[in-house]
C-alpha cells in the first residue's frame, strides 16, 4: 500500500535516517521525501513529508517503531491505489481539453491520473503525453483504460498500451 506521511523530526544531525531506518527494515520502499528545514512546527519540529510504500502488515509496525524512537507522525493517508500502468496519448491533447480527459478517469472513484508529462514540439501541432494511471485493483484499471480509450476514440487520438508477454 502506498501512504503519504507527515513526520516531525528535531533539528539535530541523524534525525532523518532515525526515521527512515525502520521503514527500510521492514521492506519498505521510499518514493519521495521532501525535508522542509526552512519550515517549524507549532512544537518547534521540522516537518518532513515521505511518501513510501509498504506492505499492510508492516504498516502498524512501522508506526510503532517510529513512536519508539520519538519521531512524531502528524498526518498519515493510506493510498488504496496499487495497480498502475503507463499509456501514451498522441494527438492533439491540449486542443481536446486534457483537463476533462483526467478528470473524467479521477471522477470513477476507483482510478486517478497520477502523473502526466506533456510534449508539444508546435503550436498547432500534434503533442504527445505521457500518462500514469492508478487504480484500486486489476479489474478497476482496465476499465480506467477502457475509459480512456472510448474518451480518446471522441476526441481523435491515439492511447499507446505497454506491450505484454
Amino acid at each position: 500500500m502506498r501512504i503519504a506521511s507527515t513526520l516531525e523530526l528535531q533539528d539535530k544531525p541523524g534525525q532523518l535516517l532515525a526515521a527512515l531506518t525502520p521503514l527500510s527494515a521492514l521492506g519498505g520502499n521510499i518514493i519521495s521525501v521532501v525535508h522542509h528545514r526552512d519550515q517549524r512546527t507549532s512544537r518547534g519540529k521540522i516537518p518532513v513529508q515521505i511518501v513510501f510504500e509498504i506492505g499492510e502488515a508492516e504498516r502498524q509496525l512501522l508506526l510503532d517503531e517510529l513512536e519508539k524512537s520519538g519521531i512524531a507522525v502528524a498526518s498519515i493517508d493510506e493510498n488504496p491505489l496499487i495497480e498502475r500502468e503507463s499509456v501514451i496519448l498522441i494527438g492533439h491533447i491540449i486542443h481536446t481539453d486534457i483537463k476533462d480527459t483526467i478528470d473524467c478517469i479521477d471522477r470513477t472513484g476507483f482510478a486517478e491520473v497520477t502523473d502526466i508529462s506533456i510534449a508539444m514540439p508546435e503550436i498547432d501541432g500534434e503533442s504527445s503525453a505521457y500518462m500514469l494511471i492508478e487504480a484500486v485493483g486489476e479489474a478497476e484499471l482496465a476499465s480506467a483504460i477502457d475509459l480512456l480509450k472510448e474518451i480518446a476514440d471522441r476526441k481523435d487520438l491515439l492511447v499507446i498500451e505497454p506491450v505484454r508477454n
